[in-house]
């Protein structure tokens, strides 16, 4: 005989101190007047294969910076649905759509390869800003200092939040003639025996500081890249030396065992752009004509956050890439994760394959949230865990404790 139904449960208030509240405002408080990303910070290449796109598929996905649903189309969805709750997120994605409708494949690449383009005001003026909403047209006749410099320091990715922190890195790397140079030799290295040898003379000894370990482990840094107090607690609980030693763990692993010259991620930081045998496939020729020839069409941008986006749009995906949002929502907004679960479970197709990356291996606030039905959010979930492991390990960005790879059960 079957138990009955207990109903839904009540969440469980979460306990945050003082100080966490405070740094949350912080936080929210960056995130709500800031382009935060301008760039993604997560490899598609692990998504690619754990999603195995084709042309039934709907994706819906958080926004970020927009590169990665570009790089999703590339494969050929039905649909993509891009969603931020930041409309400048939902921007940048809108000028690099419009680039991509407008310009030729040379053009686009000096805005967002090489972060910058001396006739970027005009080209904005003529051919871009007529493609966008009202809202990122005011946004970017606000900005279009971004891409019109000259010189790295005035490279579009040195703007934002998370350019912020690059320029200040870089700004620390230049004062060190040594370590420049070591930097330098590192990026252009070409083989991995030769870039481990110089990590470990030239690089390592030089940025690792004791000021360097201690600016990355303060919590306004990890703000600035967009991570929130609640994420930083969970990374400085599941790492023996902490925060600190958690961005030295990840930095070593990517700029010594990595091959640095297939890693666009940190290279474009390491010299301020993208080149042309090193950046995000949208940005190559191949990559750029497909999604010109129509694949681009398919991304839709949306401002709004996902649970809003599900109540007012019939959107039915069949692949949901939920990036690291659940970790600080568990903490702060465990009720709205809740609910946004309950919309996920009733508007997604049977089977739907969800991605998500979290601070924690195992994400264990996914055994406290429950939905509606009184489940919760782990049982209604099948997890493939050794593929998720397996391409874990492939991760060329390297800044995620887990990347978790589920079907809906």
């Amino acid at each position: 005989m079957a138990d009955a139904d207990p109903g839904p449960m009540p969440i469980a208030p979460v306990r945050t101190s003082l100080a966490d509240r405070l740094n949350q405002r912080v936080f929210d408080a960056l995130y709500g007047h800031s382009l935060v990303y301008n760039t993604c910070w997560e490899d598609p290449a692990l998504d690619r294969e754990a999603m195995q796109l084709g042309p039934q598929d709907t994706v819906l996905m958080i926004t970020s910076a927009g590169c990665n649903a570009l790089d999703y189309a590339l494969e050929g969805p039905k649909a993509i649905h891009a969603v931020d709750a930041n409309p400048r997120q939902g921007a940048l994605l809108e000028l690099k759509i419009a680039g991509i409708r407008q310009l030729d494949h040379d053009d686009f690449f000096k805005l967002f390869g090489l972060g910058a383009h001396p006739a970027f005001g005009d080209l904005y003026k003529s051919r871009l800003r007529r493609e966008l909403s009202p809202w990122a047209q005011n946004f970017w006749d606000h900005r279009m200092a971004w891409f019109s410099g000259n010189g790295w320091r005035n490279s579009f990715y040195f703007h934002g939040l998370s350019g912020l922190v690059a320029r200040l890195v870089r700004t620390y790397i230049g004062r060190n003639s040594d370590l420049r140079k070591g930097i330098n030799a590192l990026v252009d290295a070409e083989d991995l025996d030769h870039q481990r040898a110089i990590y470990d003379s030239q690089v390592a000894p030089l940025l690792w500081t004791p000021r360097m370990e201690w600016a990355v482990s303060r919590q306004m840094t990890m703000s600035l890249l967009g991570v929130p107090h609640a994420q930083t607690k969970e990374v400085a609980r599941a790492h023996a030396g902490g925060v600190a030693g958690f961005i030295r763990a990840s930095v070593d692993r990517v700029l010594r065992d990595l091959p640095l010259w297939t890693n666009y991620f940190w290279t474009v930081y390491l010299r301020g752009h993208y080149t042309r045998d090193n950046c995000p496939r949208y940005l190559t020729e191949e990559g750029f004509a497909a999604l010109r020839g129509g694949l681009v069409d398919r991304i839709h941008v949306h401002t709004a956050t996902l649970s809003g986006l599900l109540r007012s749009h019939h959107v039915a995906p069949t692949r949901l890439v939920l990036l690291d949002h659940m970790d600080w929502m568990s903490c702060f907004r465990p009720a709205d994760l809740a609910e946004e679960w309950d919309l996920i479970r009733h508007q997604a197709a049977p089977g739907a394959r969800v991605l998500f990356r979290s601070a924690d291996t195992r994400a264990a606030y996914l055994d406290s949230i429950r939905t509606g039905d009184g489940r919760s959010i782990t049982q209604q979930l099948r997890f493939d865990r050794p593929l998720a492991e397996r391409l874990h390990a492939q991760c060329r960005v390297g800044t995620y404790g887990g990347f978790h790879i589920a079907d809906l059960a």
